[in-house]
C-alpha cells in the first residue's frame, strides 16, 4: 500500500525511527528487531528538477554571440524549446488546415486563455482575449472610447487622462481615436529622475483635476504599469483607487512590460481593462498579448476587435480568436511556456525576483563605476532600470542618444536603449543621458561588465556625443 506521508514526511519519519528497524528480522542481545517497511527503508523523495545553467545557455544559443544583449525589454526572448513547439503548431496547420481550423484551433486557443486567466487571477475565461500585442489591445479600448464620443454617449470635450511617458504608439492611438472624435486629452507630467511613488501620485491627482475642469467628465484614465522610456514601475493600485474615488468612468492599464516582469493580479489591481505582451517577459515568440476586460465593467460588452470577421458580435474573446487566415502559433504555445517557466525555482515569481535583484546589482555596479545615479529608487524598477551616463558625454538632445545607441551597437556590438532627459532650469552639470539595462535569465554579469568597460574607455578617450555624425 502506498505511503500516506509526503516525501519530506517520509524522510523525517525514517530519520526518527532508523534505530528501531533493521533490514531483516534478527535478534540483538535477545531482542527481536522487526522488518522495515519498504517506504521507510528506501524513501523516494522527489527532488525538484530545475533547469541547469547549461540548459539555459542551450535554450538561448540562437542569440548572436557576437552581441552583448542587455535589452530584453524591447523585444523579449524565446527559448529554443518553445520555438520548436511553435514550429510543430505551424506544421499541424499546414499539413491539414481544414481539420486544424474546425477541430483544433479554437479549443487550443481556449486552453491558452485559461492559462493566462489563472496567471493573472481573472474571474472568468471570457474576460481574457488573446491579441497580437499591447498596441492592438490599446486600439480595441480606444476604439470603444471613440465610438462613445461619436455616438453622443460622451460629451465633446470630456477628458481622457494619460501619462506623459506613455508609449509612443499608444499616444498616437489616443490622437487617432480620441482627439479626432472630440475628446480632450490631458497628459500627466511625471518627474524624472523619480524620487518616490508619492511624486507620481501627486502629479496624477493634478491631472485628474485638470480633466474635470469646466464641468468636464474624465471618461478614461490610461495608466502604464511599467513605463517604457524612462522605465519606472507606476503605483497602479493606488492610481486605480484614486480613479474610483474621483468618478473616472473607466481605467485602462497598459502593461506592455507586465506579465513576467511585475506582479499581475486583476482582482488586486481593479482596472476595467489591462493588457500585457507575453513576448517581452514571458518567453513567448513574437507576437502575442492578452487584453483583460472586467466582466462587470459597463463597457466590456461593447469592445470589438478592429479586424472584423464573421465572429463579430460574439464577444471580444471569440472575435479575437479568428481574425482571418494567419499564423496563430505564437498564441498556441502559451501552455508550453508555462511548463518552461516552471522549470525554474519559484516559477515565474522566482524569475521576476531574481531578475529584479540582478538588474539592481548590475545597475549599482555601473553607477559606482560611472559616478552617476539611478533614474528611480530600486523598489520602483522591475527587471529594467535607468542608469545615468557620465556627464562628460555631453548628451544634449534626443538626436544625441539616438546616435549613441547606434554607435554602441555598430562599433561595440552592445544592444541597449538610450534616453535624453532635458535639464531643468538652473541645473549645474546635470545627468542628461541614461541607458536602460534589462536582466533576463540568459544574461550574465559579464554582459554588464563589458558595457561598463566600454563606457569607461570612451570617457578616457575624451568622447563626446558631438563627435558622432548623423
Amino acid at each position: 500500500m502506498a505511503s500516506s506521508l509526503s516525501p519530506p514526511e517520509e524522510a523525517s519519519y525514517h530519520h526518527r525511527h532508523s534505530k528501531r528497524y533493521s533490514s531483516s528480522s534478527s535478534s540483538t542481545n535477545g531482542v527481536a528487531v522487526e522488518s522495515v517497511p519498504d517506504f521507510v527503508k528506501r524513501p523516494k523523495i522527489s527532488l525538484p528538477n530545475y533547469i541547469s545553467p547549461s540548459e539555459i545557455e542551450s535554450e538561448f544559443s540562437h542569440h548572436d554571440p557576437a552581441f552583448t544583449r542587455i535589452n530584453n525589454g524591447s523585444f523579449g526572448c524565446c527559448p529554443s524549446s518553445i520555438l520548436a513547439r511553435q514550429r510543430d503548431w505551424q506544421l499541424r496547420f499546414l499539413r491539414q488546415p481544414d481539420r486544424f481550423f474546425f477541430e483544433q484551433l479554437k479549443p487550443k486557443l481556449s486552453e491558452s486563455r485559461s492559462v493566462i486567466k489563472r496567471l493573472i487571477n481573472a474571474e472568468h475565461d471570457e474576460e481574457v482575449s488573446i491579441v497580437d500585442n499591447a498596441t492592438t489591445a490599446a486600439a480595441i479600448v480606444l476604439q470603444q472610447t471613440a465610438w462613445a464620443f461619436r455616438e453622443g454617449k460622451y460629451d465633446k470635450g470630456d477628458a481622457v487622462v494619460m501619462l506623459h511617458y506613455a508609449f509612443g504608439s499608444v499616444k498616437k492611438s489616443v490622437e487617432a481615436y480620441v482627439t479626432r472624435s472630440g475628446g480632450h486629452v490631458i497628459e500627466v507630467q511625471l518627474p524624472f529622475p523619480v524620487i518616490s511613488a508619492d511624486e507620481i501620485i501627486d502629479q496624477f491627482r493634478i491631472g485628474l483635476e485638470a480633466g474635470k475642469a469646466n464641468g468636464r467628465r474624465v471618461r478614461l484614465a490610461l495608466i502604464d504599469h511599467v513605463t517604457s522610456m524612462p522605465s519606472v514601475v507606476i503605483p497602479i493600485k493606488e492610481l486605480v483607487k484614486i480613479c474610483r474615488r474621483e468618478g473616472v468612468d473607466q481605467v485602462f492599464v497598459d502593461a506592455a512590460h507586465g506579465i513576467g516582469c511585475v506582479d499581475v493580479d486583476m482582482k488586486e489591481i481593479g482596472a476595467d481593462f489591462y493588457t500585457s505582451n507575453l513576448h517581452k517577459w514571458f518567453f513567448a515568440p513574437p507576437s502575442v498579448a492578452f487584453l483583460y476586460c472586467r466582466k462587470s465593467s459597463s463597457g466590456a460588452r461593447d469592445l470589438h476587435h478592429p479586424v472584423v470577421s464573421d465572429a463579430y458580435g460574439n464577444g471580444l474573446a471569440v472575435e479575437s480568436s479568428w481574425v482571418g487566415t494567419r499564423d496563430y502559433s505564437a498564441q498556441l504555445v502559451v501552455p508550453s511556456i508555462l511548463e518552461f517557466v516552471n522549470r525554474f525555482e519559484g516559477g515565474i515569481d522566482g524569475i521576476k525576483k531574481r531578475n529584479h535583484e540582478s538588474v539592481v546589482e548590475m545597475g549599482q555596479m555601473l553607477v559606482k563605476s560611472w559616478g552617476t545615479q539611478f533614474g528611480c529608487p530600486p523598489e520602483m524598477c522591475a527587471s529594467m532600470i535607468m542608469v545615468g551616463l557620465p556627464v562628460c558625454f555631453g548628451v544634449s538632445s534626443d538626436s544625441d542618444v539616438s546616435k549613441l545607441r547606434t554607435f554602441l551597437r555598430e562599433r561595440f556590438r552592445i544592444e541597449i536603449p538610450t534616453y535624453f532627459r532635458p535639464p531643468a532650469d538652473g541645473e549645474i552639470d546635470p545627468i542628461t543621458g541614461y541607458v536602460r539595462i534589462s536582466f533576463q535569465v540568459y544574461n550574465k554579469p559579464e554582459d554588464y561588465h563589458r558595457l561598463r568597460d566600454v563606457i569607461n574607455g570612451l570617457v578616457r578617450d575624451g568622447f563626446r556625443c558631438t563627435s558622432l555624425s548623423g
